[in-house]
């Protein structure tokens, strides 16, 4: 797991993306939570909290557009799509590297 932006903590409401075609769910603030990301979710990541990814390392899609946004984001979870859900509350902490689930 890699945290990209280590100067951040921020709350927001995640958004399950399971296709790049569901990408219109996002609302500015949200936590974009995904498998992985492709240049399709790029209209999402825009407006994104911050990013979560199943896959991933510094080299991937959602690092490298993480770093261009200044968007805080975990990657390489393995587990975030399974243990996250739809409009939890949570609290990505890049700085240590964890998500922490406020409200359910």
């Amino acid at each position: 797991m890699v945290a990209c932006r280590s100067d951040k903590k921020i709350k927001g409401i995640v958004k399950i993306v399971e296709e790049s075609k569901h990408i219109s769910k996002m609302n500015k603030g949200d936590i974009l939570v995904a498998n992985e990301t492709t240049p399709d979710y790029v209209i999402g990541m825009k407006i994104a909290g911050a990013i979560i990814t199943n896959q991933g390392g510094l080299t991937s899609h959602a690092a490298i557009i993480s770093r261009e946004l200044s968007i805080p984001c975990i990657i390489g979870t393995k587990i975030a799509t399974k243990v996250l859900k739809d409009r939890q509350l949570v609290e990505v902490d890049t700085n240590k590297g964890i998500v922490r689930i406020l409200k359910k």
